[in-house]
């Protein structure tokens, strides 16, 4: 990246810049469109699980499939895994989730509020 390019870019609350968060949040939406990968992310919401027990709640997939997806999962930062030993033990990370609701959903839901309240009293 060039001295120019890192000017430019803007950094957020958190330090990071905004092209990154922009990234990090591709990431996350990529991972959230696909419905298989939104039902893993459920079981995990539950309690962490090992790679097996997850490959167990899936049973119409086979195991090269939920790595896949896994992999999806990870690159987004929705889920941490841990080798124990021989096992891979898997827990949910809300706070992806968590920065885009308070970035998007939040905002938007603020404005569509807003609107609806001036639409009423209007």
């Amino acid at each position: 990246m060039s001295e120019r390019d890192r000017k430019s870019e803007v950094e957020t609350p958190g330090g990071a810049t905004a092209a990154g968060a922009d990234d990090a949040d591709d990431l996350v939406f990529k991972a959230l469109a696909n419905g298989t990968r939104r039902r893993m992310l459920d079981v995990l919401k539950e309690s962490p699980r090992t790679t097996g027990d997850l490959c167990d709640h899936f049973p119409d997939l086979d195991r090269t499939t939920v790595l896949q997806h896994l992999r999806v999962l990870e690159r987004a930062e929705l889920v941490i895994g841990r080798k124990v030993g021989r096992e891979r033990h898997l827990t949910l990370a809300p706070v992806p989730i968590k920065r885009i609701h308070d970035r998007w959903i939040g905002e938007y839901a603020r404005a569509a509020v807003s609107l609806l309240d001036d639409l009423t009293r209007g």
